[in-house]
C-alpha cells in the first residue's frame, strides 16, 4: 500500500516541523492520523509537548484517539516522546488499547509516568519469553520477567507470552475468547486454544487460522493498565507472535496476527 506522508501544516497542530527530534530540549510528540481502522496513512507529523489532546488535534474528524497506544480523550495531557494516533473510521467497536504505537506505552508510559513492565510467560526460560524481553531491551525498557500470574501489581504493564491454553485464564487476556465488543480486538481465539478467527470491521470471520499461527493484541478493562497478549495456538504459534513483536511489524496496527510467520492485519479483510 502507497502511503501518503506529509507534514501537518496548521497552529492547532503547534507543529515542531518534520524531522525534527526535539522540540527546544524535550522530545517532539510524534503524531499519525490513519483512516478506516488504520488501513489507510493519511499524515504524519511531530508537535511540541505540553498541550492538551483537543487542542493538538483540532479540526481532525472525530473517530477514536490514542497516547501511547491507550484511549485518551480531549483533556489528556501529552508529553516529549508521547506517540499520540487519531483514526478517522465510519464503524468500528470501541478499542481501548492498540499495538501500533509500539514500543508505547513501554517506553514512555501513560499520562506522562513511565511504568514498570512484567513479562509473564507459560515458559519463561523458553525462546518466545527471551525474544519479547530482548525487544523491549532494545529500547532500553526494562522488565522483569516470570510466570504467569504469579505477580500482583495494578501499576505494571504486563505482557503475557505464550500458546492461547496456558494465558486463557488470565482475567484481562481471556476477552480475547469473546469477540471485539469484549476484547476491542479484531480477532476472535477459541476456547481450546486451536484456531483463531481473523475478524473483519463488522465481527465477520475473515480466516481462520490453525496450527502455528499467532497474535499480537493489547486489551484493556476499565480502570486497569493495559495488558498485551504475545500468544499463538501453539507453542510454534506464540513463538511466531513473539517474532512480531517489533516496532516496524506492529505499526499502525490495532492488532496482528501471524499465519506462517506473516502478518495478517486486524480488521482483517481490508
Amino acid at each position: 500500500m502507497a502511503y501518503a506522508r506529509s507534514c501537518l501544516l496548521g497552529a492547532a497542530l503547534l507543529l515542531a516541523g518534520c524531522g525534527v527530534g526535539q522540540t527546544g530540549h524535550r522530545a517532539a510528540v510524534e503524531v499519525t492520523i490513519t483512516r478506516d481502522l488504520g488501513a489507510v496513512l493519511v499524515r504524519e507529523a511531530q508537535a511540541k509537548s505540553g498541550a492538551q489532546l483537543g487542542a493538538l488535534l483540532r479540526g481532525q474528524p472525530g473517530g477514536q484517539r490514542w497516547v501511547n497506544g491507550v484511549t485518551a480523550g480531549d483533556e489528556t495531557t501529552v508529553h516529549g516522546g508521547d506517540r499520540v494516533w487519531a483514526d478517522v473510521a465510519a464503524a468500528g467497536v470501541r478499542t481501548p488499547a492498540v499495538v501500533g504505537s509500539f514500543p508505547e506505552p513501554f517506553r514512555h508510559g501513560i499520562d506522562g509516568k513511565r511504568l514498570p513492565v512484567r513479562i509473564e510467560c507459560a515458559d519463561a526460560r523458553g525462546p518466545a519469553c527471551r525474544l519479547v524481553g530482548d525487544r523491549l531491551a532494545a529500547f532500553d525498557i526494562p522488565a522483569a520477567r516470570g510466570g504467569l500470574q504469579t505477580a500482583r501489581a495494578p501499576e505494571t504493564l504486563r505482557v503475557l507470552v505464550g500458546p492461547w491454553t496456558a494465558l486463557r485464564l488470565d482475567p484481562a487476556a481471556n476477552a480475547l475468547e469473546h469477540g471485539p465488543r469484549a476484547s476491542g480486538v479484531y480477532a476472535r481465539m477459541a476456547r481450546d486454544g486451536r484456531t483463531i478467527a481473523a475478524l473483519t470491521a463488522n465481527g465477520r470471520i475473515a480466516r481462520t487460522l490453525g496450527a502455528g499461527s499467532g497474535l499480537v493484541a493489547a486489551v484493556k478493562r476499565p480502570d486497569e493498565r493495559p495488558v498485551w497478549v504475545v500468544t499463538g495456538t501453539d507453542a510454534a504459534g506464540a513463538a511466531s507472535a513473539a517474532r512480531a513483536f517489533e516496532e516496524g511489524t506492529l505499526e499502525h496496527r490495532f492488532a496482528l496476527a501471524v499465519s506462517g510467520d506473516l502478518p495478517v492485519a486486524l480488521p482483517a479483510g481490508r
